[in-house]
């Protein structure tokens, strides 16, 4: 490998002007020639700096531990996190990085008795109370969909400000002033969890003079099952139906088609539907449903990004990457019917 003093003999320079170029000192004053004569008998040489010499020192293979939020059984029913790690296992294949399953079972902390790991990557929502649950000495963990420590961990999450607030200023363009929520407070960590559309969307409302207290219809779980049940006993009640609902994901959003289309409450002549994150089966659905997209796949490919780089430079500071999202409008929504039309039907 070649030296500073071999490149200085070559390029006729000093050590000092060479080592200068090298480490681009921007108060060194020397000819444009002469710094391009300098790196390019560096590059002829093949020479590496100190700190890339220590970066080329890399293991051969990788193994890294993939937490999962949701048990398997339940990546079935909601696809969401299943798209995401499957995005994460093909860029570890393409990486030829190999993974293991981990699972997190009721407030125990993580346990793993296998090969040492290199890394973590943890797919779900995960709190500041979750952090000890994992190795504390573990700092090539990178968190998917949510963002326990911006300081000291990588992240890659979604801006649910600018997502639901385009959800809500496309729905009051529409006309609509009576907008419902349907989501979860999952239980994680025998504790429930707010989902931050919820709070966007209290907030946003509220800023606007719209937010009626009563409209938000909140569950335990985010499946289709859930979904059906909430929309089936407030269309069997005396309760007001709102003339729009913001759906938290696809498959509740799913199962609320389900029910208003068993009370007989068309999508979207009575009621307006909206979901999140755009699954595959959404686009099939009847009426094919409106929904805010997200780069599952990328997210978690962006995940396996972010660990590799802590592998190979060696980085310390933090990385938070925000995922763009897209509003895909099909045929779920439209401008509101008269409210007395809506309270006769389904009754």
């Amino acid at each position: 490998m070649a030296t500073i003093k071999e490149i200085a003999l070559r390029a006729g320079v000093s050590i000092a002007t060479v080592s200068r170029v090298l480490n681009y000192d921007p108060s060194l004053s020397v000819g444009d020639d002469t710094r391009k004569r300098i790196l390019e008998i560096a590059q002829d040489m093949n020479y590496k700096t100190p700190r890339e010499r220590n970066h080329s020192v890399v293991k051969d293979r990788y193994r890294i531990g993939l937490v999962s939020w949701y048990s398997e059984r339940e990546e079935m029913l909601d696809p969401y996190y299943m798209a995401v790690r499957l995005g994460v296992e093909r860029e570890c294949f393409h990486r030829k990085i190999e993974w293991a399953k981990l699972f997190l079972h009721d407030s125990r902390p993580l346990e793993w008795n296998g090969e040492p790991l290199d890394g973590m990557i943890a797919i779900g929502r995960f709190d500041k109370e979750d952090i000890v649950r994992f190795p504390a000495d573990m700092d090539n963990l990178v968190f998917v969909d949510s963002s326990p420590d911006d300081s000291r961990y990588d992240s890659v999450v979604l801006d649910f400000r600018k997502a639901v607030g385009e959800i809500l200023a496309y729905l009051t363009e529409l006309g609509h002033t009576e907008i419902g929520y349907i989501g979860s407070h999952n239980c994680v960590n025998e504790r429930q969890v707010q989902d931050d559309r919820e709070l966007v969307f209290i907030e946003w409302l509220s800023r606007k003079n719209l937010f009626n207290p009563s409209y938000i219809y909140t569950g335990e779980n985010l499946f289709s099952e859930d979904g059906y049940e909430l929309m089936k006993r407030l269309v069997s009640s005396d309760d007001a139906m709102p003339t729009a609902f913001f759906v938290e994901n696809d498959s509740m959003a799913a199962g609320v088609l389900r029910a208003l289309h068993e009370a007989k409450l068309k999508v979207p002549g009575d009621v307006s539907v909206i979901g999140f994150n755009d699954i595959a089966i959404s686009a099939f659905l009847q009426p094919a449903l409106t929904t805010m997209k997200v780069h599952m796949e990328y997210m978690g490919e962006t995940a396996v990004e972010l660990l590799s780089d802590r592998f190979g430079a060696k980085r310390e500071i933090a990385k938070k990457i925000v995922l763009p999202t897209v509003l895909t409008v099909r045929k779920s929504c439209s401008p509101p019917r008269p409210k007395r039309a809506i309270q006769t039907l389904g009754k």
